[in-house]
């Protein structure tokens, strides 16, 4: 009987979930689809859809330089001692023999190995003075980032650390993140992590001292620059909600340059010491050693491509929707019909093409328009543009309703001499941001709105009683018998 009454209950289960997932789509889509055939009116037709490249290990793709050049170990040999025993001095690094070699291409071979390899730079053998090293990372291609950096340490993780990211190739370099044991002491910053940002302040820069206290020589290798924590400051803790992000980076223009990159600098300011006090007798304990870097990402195609290739050592996109390129960054020749503009994550899940159109052809297009999602999709706040101090606002007479920059029309709206959205029909707003069902009698969940219908708080109150009451009559009908 309560066997019974168990299947009642997960049959019940069910019921609600499924009227859940009517009002919350379980998936957002991937985006992994620049065009379909479909049918219409005129025929056997394309359907463009916004699309970008699955996320992958970056680095297979890209370029290390060490500054200074000759600071990694093993020209002239070297021993080394354990940091943990200054008595222990068995390690040799030697670059003439493989075996004892520890060139940089070692941070990024395959991990897994035993003995396990690394990166090594020359001992602190110049102290007081500091042991100073650059290890910058180039693409030569703009990258969108998609998971966390993880940097892991052979050698106890850096007492003072910088990450630093470019977004033109080296020329400019902007701090990521901070770290050290002390962060006011290194760099004058108040000691903050990843879980004292918001919505508001996730583009703030911070320095944190998670991953350098509490020095331990077996466990404590990783460093990291959370990406997925910062996404989920909107889509939620396991990124449930990525239409509320998506929804974000469509219209934020500095919260995507946040996660875009073309080089990454790791700047090694202080080695760890293990201790208040350096040992000057035994300098040979300190230096810097990394196994591993990892970089996941894709390739920013401005969602006009769902492929990158990596061809003569250099990325690049496979464009689509008449776009040209590394990035599809402008329209290919003869495809000025209008303004290049880039993709749009929005409507989900198919997100709006923005394709290049022929010269012929005049501007305006029939956008993809899904409203799946989209009715009931709450506006997260915006970021505080005052953050990132690289975005420039056109200072006009003329006041801007919409650009292609910060205030981009949304749900598949077209952007017209920027005073005004071009929506699709089903969309109204200044910025094409509400449904047009949400005014119409019924509502957005009404038979004409073109959204699902929802079943009514009162129908699945009443399907919860019924199906309880059925159970416990069923129970109690037993209940003799199993005396």
């Amino acid at each position: 009987m309560r066997f019974h009454f168990a299947l009642t209950l997960q049959a019940l289960w069910t019921a609600l979930c499924q009227a859940a997932m009517q009002h919350y789509p379980a998936a957002w889509g991937h985006y992994d689809v620049c065009k379909s055939q479909v049918y219409s009116d005129e025929g056997l037709t394309w359907d463009y859809m916004a699309c970008q490249p699955e996320a992958a290990d970056m680095t297979q793709y890209l370029k290390v330089t060490l500054d200074p050049p000759n600071i990694t170990c093993g020209d002239p040999p070297e021993t080394y001692c354990a940091l943990e025993n200054p008595y222990m001095c068995n390690n040799e690094c030697d670059a003439s023999t493989e075996e004892l070699a520890h060139p940089p291409e070692l941070m990024f071979d395959i991990e897994g190995r035993n003995p396990t390899t690394f990166w090594q730079s020359t001992s602190w053998k110049k102290y007081p003075k500091a042991l100073l090293v650059n290890i910058t990372l180039s693409w030569n291609k703009t990258i969108e980032l998609t998971d966390d950096i993880v940097l892991t340490f052979e050698s106890g993780r850096p007492e003072q650390m910088v990450l630093e990211k470019s977004l033109d190739y080296g020329r400019t370099w902007q701090p990521y993140q901070f770290y050290a044991t002390d962060c006011l002491d290194a760099f004058t910053m108040e000691p903050k992590t990843v879980q004292d940002l918001t919505q508001h302040t996730l583009l703030d820069i911070i320095c944190t001292e998670d991953y350098s206290r509490g020095y331990v020589w077996k466990y404590d290798k990783t460093v990291r620059f959370e990406i997925k924590d910062r996404f989920a400051l909107f889509a939620g803790p396991r990124l449930h909600n990525m239409a509320s992000l998506y929804g974000q980076l469509d219209t934020t223009k500095n919260l995507r340059d946040f996660f875009t990159i073309t080089d990454l600098r790791i700047r090694l300011l202080r080695p760890a010491t293990g201790a208040t006090m350096v040992d000057e007798n035994n300098l040979s304990r300190y230096f810097y050693a990394i196994s591993d870097i990892k970089v996941q990402g894709r390739c920013k195609c401005n969602l006009h491509a769902n492929s990158c290739v990596y061809d003569k050592e250099k990325l690049s996109c496979e464009c689509e929707h008449n776009t040209t390129g590394p990035d599809c960054g402008r329209c290919k020749r003869d495809y000025h019909g209008r303004a290049w503009s880039a993709g749009s994550y929005l409507p989900i899940p198919k997100g709006t093409a923005n394709i290049c159109v022929p010269n012929n052809i005049g501007p305006v297009i029939r956008p993809n328009v899904s409203s799946l999602g989209v009715a009931n999709r709450k506006e997260a706040p915006q970021v505080a543009l005052s953050t990132a101090p690289s975005v420039h606002v056109a200072n006009s007479k003329r006041a801007r309703v919409c650009d292609n920059e910060l205030l981009r029309c949304q749900n598949g709206g077209v952007c017209v001499n920027n005073v005004r959205c071009n929506c699709p029909s089903a969309y109204t707003g200044l910025l094409c941001e509400k449904p047009r069902c949400e005014s119409e009698l019924g509502g957005c969940g009404g038979p004409d709105s073109g959204q699902p219908p929802l079943m009514p708080l009162s129908s699945l109150r009443l399907l919860l009683l019924l199906l309880l009451g059925s159970a416990l009559l069923r129970e109690a009908s037993c209940w003799p018998a199993a005396l």
